[in-house]
């Protein structure tokens, strides 16, 4: 009788378990997830989809996907899922690995919209939407996209003037430092 050594080969799905401390299989697919995503309509496919990618091992299709990169972040899914599943925290690994692994991302501009929220973050603790707008459209050079939609927004009180003020801003700016060291 010889034995064998069952080692598991390591894979995409066991990086995002390492970053995110939570397996994908715990996922089951009812899409509660998807149901509720407020940018759903402009993704490529559905959240729940990435995850079902990754659980099938489908990686370059779900690391090349543009839905992780439109993810809001705003955990209305991990709120819903019956599961605990934090989808927000699954898909900043995603993002995470496809810029480890030099993925080409289709829209340059989606990258260009992280880096610039993630600059917004690390700058005020929060995000600014007006900072972010303005350095995203420095970034693309699109100036004049979506300015009819300025006034109406800043009406309606989406939009704040001066950055909200954060009392500890510092721990925000370690965190950046911690994680540039990686």
């Amino acid at each position: 009788m010889s034995s064998h050594n069952h080692q598991h080969a390591h894979t995409i799905a066991d990086d995002i378990a390492e970053k995110t401390f939570q397996d994908v299989s715990l996922c089951y697919q009812c899409g509660k997830c998807s149901a509720g995503c407020p940018v759903r309509y402009y993704m490529d496919i559905a959240p729940n989809k990435v995850v079902r990618l990754i659980q099938l091992g489908f990686y370059e299709e779900a690391l090349k996907s543009e839905t992780p990169w439109l993810c809001a972040g705003c955990q209305t899914c991990s709120t819903r899922c019956p599961q605990e599943f934090d989808l927000a925290k699954f898909m900043d690994a995603v993002r995470e690995l496809a810029l480890e692994k030099g993925v080409e991302i289709k829209h340059k501009d989606i990258l260009k919209f992280h880096e610039a929220f993630l600059n917004q973050i690390k700058r005020f603790g929060r995000s600014y939407e007006i900072g972010l707008i303005a350095e995203y459209k420095m970034k693309t050079m699109h100036l004049m996209q979506d300015v009819d939609s300025g006034p109406d927004m800043f009406m309606k009180g989406l939009l704040e003037v001066i950055p909200h003020k954060m009392k500890d801003k510092k721990s925000v700016k370690d965190i950046f430092k911690k994680t540039a060291k990686k």
